[in-house]
């Protein structure tokens, strides 16, 4: 509780950021996009210099690690949520379960070596917990977790569309408060702005999220011997730009980023 709580009031704390999603959400809620950002990019810190983006989140909470993703992406961020191991556990669980399709199966190098057949997988939390942060099973490590995490979050998004889970304030209240201990918020966020922001995704269509990881140049070292993912600068200039010009829909049909990368 400490450590979340020096993280929202942006002082040092022992964590980092594990799974780093920008969520862009046009005005007419016809669709969602998300943005996932590598968490070993080396990037610009404000006022620390170089390194791994998620070091933001244990240098200054979340206000520098809002401001990092705002410095690199050229974008303002209305709000930051974070969101513990815990809390996406009882998340996946207050749902009944998710259903992710496997592309190809793997074993979880961690804990209970969950077993994930290609196929169908109807994953409870704990399950769903392992799926999201399993990477040493793949040959590209990070770059396939973050695909898993970008099926997870599509899957949880196509069923609470499709089973009208945010068509009632009641459920959506319902779910908050099974997360609620596992959530920190942002200064300016309340848990009131946190329930009509989900209550107003129920006209969003099953199926319309899309997800991508920002383009990197690959991985690296850095001069102090850190395995890093080195920044693409040209394709983030690229996607700064739509983001600030409202174009992300054409941005993802440009560059073929409907079914992710």
């Amino acid at each position: 509780m400490n450590e979340r709580a020096a993280a929202a009031r942006g002082t040092t704390s022992d964590q980092r950021g594990d799974a780093l999603v920008l969520i862009h959400l046009p005005a007419d809620r016809k669709s969602v996009y998300g943005i996932s950002i590598m968490r070993d990019l080396w990037v610009d810190i404000p006022g620390h210099g170089t390194a791994k983006v998620n070091a933001a989140l244990e240098l200054g909470g979340l206000p520098l690690m809002t401001r990092t993703v705002e410095v690199l992406l050229g974008a303002h961020i209305d709000h930051t949520v974070m969101l513990d191991f815990q809390g996406f556990a009882a998340m996946t669980d207050a749902l009944g379960g998710v259903d992710v399709n496997v592309k190809q199966s793997f074993t979880a190098t961690a804990d209970d070596k969950v077993h994930f057949p290609a196929g169908v997988n109807h994953l409870n939390g704990l399950q769903a917990l392992a799926f999201v942060r399993e990477r040493h099973a793949f040959a590209d490590g990070d770059y396939q977790r973050v695909r898993n995490q970008q099926t997870f979050l599509k899957a949880m998004m196509a069923k609470l569309a499709s089973e009208g889970g945010l068509a009632d304030r009641g459920t959506v209240r319902k779910l908050i408060k099974t997360v609620l201990p596992h959530v920190t918020l942002d200064a300016s966020f309340t848990l009131e702005s946190l329930e009509n922001l989900a209550f107003g995704l129920r006209s969003t269509p099953p199926g319309r999220g899309v997800f991508f990881t920002l383009p990197t140049a690959g991985t690296g070292t850095s001069r102090d011997g850190q395995s890093i993912v080195l920044k693409d600068p040209a394709a983030t200039a690229a996607l700064s730009a739509a983001l600030r010009s409202g174009a992300l829909a054409g941005y993802v049909a440009a560059n073929n980023l409907q079914n992710g990368n």
